[in-house]
């Protein structure tokens, strides 16, 4: 099966970074991660794969392009995945070949070590990879992928360690950057989080003796487990024979999850730090409607990730709520060959204005995100010509004008609408009526802080709106990027 194809819609809105999902204790552990792995798959559509351990069979493993639902649900592959232990991981490309994955590409990735095999599982972007893997390649390491965590299993087997955790710990402190790992040997199921916990990772419990590691919640709810905890910022778990054990193995530092989580990444049934993020979302929109309240008929969400925002902004504002846009459930992004006249019909293949709840009235659009803004454009020209009097934007996140380095992939900063223009510049631009981003204090304020945004010590990474880095991206200044320039 060949990759997915782009779609303009699609092309203009951030990309989930990856999906990591391990269950221990079970029968049939593939077929509980293939669940986990369905529940994440809004974290990457691009392919999946799923490793297993069988004390007769050994180390076996299946990755596949495209849905869970078209590759893991099948017996013919399902079957050569026994055991009571497996792991996997659902992608999309962030390090590495973009728009062209390799199979070789898609995780989870395998290596055969002196003490055994084990394989490991990353959510996230290493900003230091491009200088590691010249340094492994230049010590005689053969890599196999284009993939930034490919350095990972080169680190373990170059560590002098004696046994598979202390080689992964060995490994993860060699890199910088942003990192979720789920990685398991023929014995255990292990889990390790950045120092700055960029990147969300939780445990559960599964019936009477089995665990499982999740990127989200939602992972462990369709598999009927119980949340026990999130990992930690810098923590490592490792479970083996019903028992968890807990490491610190990195210096201690100052979380800083990334609050886009929050805003679009994870899905809204999950549970982050504690809070919903349904509740987020929605406390999100009641924010904006306090901070760019404007005179209007009807509140429409940009389906879907704008929906809990614009439910809270007309509740705040006392503006009535209505589903004036229609997503298509059913396009997929093998849909069809784009031909030009399709690609001419744009973001129509995916949304569809009600006419008959739009026309005529003064509309207030709620986004999740403005990136380039074409889809935007789009989107608006839709409303008119429904017969929309005014149209007017409101966005749940604050102008995104930094590319993320921590596993999301963003334009180079020159794509970047933010980046380039003013807010009144990029009200123009799209031609609407006004446009407010939320403010940084007040996305803050619905994730909870209550007096906003401390400069000195954010509690979340929001570096691509602020452009304050928590990890210098070693990389790209290599390359040439630009960091900002000290207040």
């Amino acid at each position: 099966m060949r990759p997915f194809l782009s779609h303009p819609f699609d092309d203009d809105k951030l990309k989930e970074e990856c999906g990591v999902f391990g269950v221990i204790g079970v029968a049939d552990a593939a077929n509980f991660v293939a669940l986990g792995l369905h529940a994440l798959q809004h974290r990457g559509q691009e392919a999946g794969g799923i490793v297993s351990y069988d004390p007769v069979q050994g180390f076996n493993s299946a990755r596949r392009f495209g849905y869970v639902r078209d590759n893991f649900t099948k017996a013919d592959v399902m079957d050569t995945l026994p055991g009571e232990l497996a792991i996997g991981h659902v992608r999309y490309s962030t390090a590495g070949s973009k728009g062209a994955t390799a199979i070789r590409d898609v995780q989870p990735f395998f290596g055969e070590f002196s003490m055994g095999g084990a394989a490991i599982a990353h959510n996230g972007n290493l900003t230091n990879a491009a200088a590691l893997r010249r340094e492994l390649i230049e010590r005689g390491s053969i890599f196999q992928s284009s993939s930034d965590s490919e350095c990972i299993i080169h680190l373990m087997a170059r560590s002098i360690q004696k046994n598979i955790p202390e080689r992964i710990k060995d490994a993860l402190r060699r890199v910088e950057g942003a990192f979720s790992v789920v990685a398991m040997t023929r014995t255990k199921l292990i889990g390790v989080r950045d120092p700055l916990g960029v990147r969300p990772l939780v445990l559960g419990r599964v019936g009477d003796h089995g665990w499982a590691l999740s990127s989200e919640t939602c992972g462990l709810d369709i598999i009927g487990a119980e949340f026990i905890r999130e990992i930690d910022p810098g923590e490592m778990v490792v479970i083996e024979n019903d028992k968890v054990e807990s490491f610190r193995p990195f210096a201690p530092a100052k979380s800083r999850f990334c609050i886009f989580e929050h805003v679009y990444f994870s899905r809204p049934d999950s549970i982050l730090g504690g809070r919903s993020v349904y509740e987020t979302r929605r406390q999100i929109g009641v924010e904006l409607a306090r901070e760019a309240p404007v005179e209007a008929d009807l509140v429409c969400p940009v389906p879907d990730s704008g929906t809990p925002a614009a439910i809270g902004f007309a509740a705040e504002s006392g503006i009535p709520f209505g589903l004036g846009i229609t997503r298509n459930q059913y396009m997929g992004r093998t849909f069809i060959e784009p031909t030009e006249q399709i690609r001419n019909m744009g973001v129509r293949l995916k949304l569809n204005v009600n006419r008959a709840l739009i026309k005529g009235k003064r509309v207030i659009l709620v986004d999740d995100s403005v990136v380039r803004g074409t889809t935007s454009r789009k989107i608006k020209d839709m409303i008119l010509d429904a017969g929309a009097a005014e149209v007017h934007f409101r966005i749940a996140s604050p102008p995104t004008a930094w590319p993320c380095f921590y596993g999301v992939d963003t334009p180079e900063r020159s794509k970047l609408l933010a980046a380039t223009m003013s807010e009144d510049e990029m009200r123009d631009w799209i031609g609407v009526d006004s446009l407010k981003f939320i403010s940084l204090d007040g996305l803050y304020r619905a994730a909870g802080e209550a007096a906003g945004r401390d400069p000195a010590a954010p509690r979340y990474c929001d570096a691509c709106f602020s452009g304050d880095y928590p990890v210098a991206p070693s990389d790209k200044i290599e390359e040439g990027f630009q960091m900002k320039a000290a207040e």
